[in-house]
């Protein structure tokens, strides 16, 4: 998929994710609900490495999950910006050894490169977590 992975010119993050998920959701059939987005701007460094998250971690739930649903919460706040996306897809064991997919090493890798941690959960037929915090 050769999509621009980027906030569009103009819009804010909240409203580049907002769009993204609504084509998103439609084209996958996978109902995605948005549970808190930010209401004021977010720096354009920050938004960048948030939405390219967001957009690799909804890829994987549709490549992979088999969920019917998705929750996105991104929050901005004194403490900084925190992400999640949860899925209630069919997960998967951690295996001992288990060396992270590119798409994983690629959201990790968006994070970090913004100063912030990223952490995936995913427990067998219970659903992934992927969450994302970057400090102020």
């Amino acid at each position: 998929m050769a999509e621009e992975v980027r906030v569009r010119e103009g819009e804010g993050l909240a409203q580049s994710l907002e769009e993204y998920l609504h084509g998103w959701s439609e084209r996958s059939g996978i109902v995605a609900e948005v549970w808190a987005m930010p209401g004021e701007a977010v720096p354009a460094d920050l938004a960048e490495a948030v939405y390219a998250t967001v957009v690799e971690a909804l890829s994987n739930v549709e490549r992979h999950s088999r969920a019917e649903h998705v929750s996105i919460a991104v929050t901005l706040g004194a403490g900084g910006l925190r992400m999640t996306v949860s899925d209630d897809g069919i997960g998967y064991a951690d295996r001992p050894g288990r060396l992270d997919g590119r798409g994983q090493t690629a959201m990790r890798a968006n994070f970090a490169e913004v100063g912030g941690t990223l952490t995936i959960n995913s427990t067998l037929r219970g659903g992934t977590t992927i969450t994302g915090v970057i400090p102020s």
